[in-house]
């Protein structure tokens, strides 16, 4: 049994559904008290209320308004993001620059105003849900790939100046997920690689797959709450691979 987590707080952005809301759910159950943050306020109030949480709706692309925020939550969790398909030579710069505000720019200043709060209490935990791709390539996703990698390389920094004071910093690396995100990409997976929608799960998405199925949202919130527990102490600058087996 993993220690409980009563008395410490969990911020988790991207919140109000998919994985965001699974580890909602985890985290509370554990004794965490919740906050829900997600630009669908309707829908972060819905979840927040489900583990007696609280909701904050926030637009995250307003980094602004982030550079002067300060956190005291004991847990965050860094899993706001989107997907967007399109080959390289008809990417939107103004999309591959969003992504990288959203995926990587607000985990850092998310981070930066949660890091006193850990400091001086000489505990706290960042859990990063990167993604198979923070370590691997896949066409027609080069903002997502580029971002994710970038989280990774932030991941490890946050591990490295953070150790002395308690506090770890891991990336989550799923593969393909269960989630609206997921579904979303059926039509736009078809059209880049130019095969019937009805093809995608087994051409695209579970090719690589040794386990030919998805990742439940459920099996990323566990491990989550595991990193986030007393017994991974040690574990740090780490990122754990869920991923089916299309990395081996």
């Amino acid at each position: 049994m993993l220690s409980d987590l009563t008395g410490q707080s969990a911020l988790i952005t991207g919140g109000a559904g998919g994985i965001g809301a699974a580890c909602a759910a985890a985290l509370a159950a554990r004794g965490a008290h919740v906050i829900v943050a997600d630009r669908d306020a309707e829908a972060a109030e819905r979840v927040a209320g489900q583990v007696r949480g609280e909701a904050w709706a926030v637009d995250l692309l307003d980094t602004a308004a982030l550079e002067t925020l300060t956190l005291s939550a004991d847990i965050l969790v860094n899993n706001a993001g989107y997907q967007t398909i399109s080959p390289l030579e008809s990417f939107d710069p103004a999309e591959f620059r969003r992504m990288q505000t959203l995926m990587v720019e607000v985990p850092f200043l998310l981070i930066r105003a949660a890091l006193p709060h850990m400091y001086k209490n000489g505990h706290g935990r960042i859990i990063n849900v990167s993604s198979v791709h923070g370590l691997r390539a896949s066409a027609f996703k080069s903002a997502y790939v580029t971002a994710k990698h970038g989280l990774e390389g932030l991941s490890k920094v946050t591990a490295l100046e953070g150790g002395e004071h308690g506090v770890t910093s891991n990336c989550v690396n799923p593969g393909y997920v269960r989630t609206p995100l997921l579904e979303s990409q059926i039509s736009a997976q078809a059209e880049a690689h130019g095969i019937p929608a009805d093809e995608v799960m087994h051409e695209v998405i579970l090719a690589k797959n040794a386990i030919k199925r998805l990742v439940e949202p459920e099996e990323v919130a566990a491990l989550v709450v595991f990193l986030a527990s007393r017994e991974a102490a040690m574990v740090t600058g780490s990122s754990y691979l869920m991923d089916g087996g299309w990395t081996a």
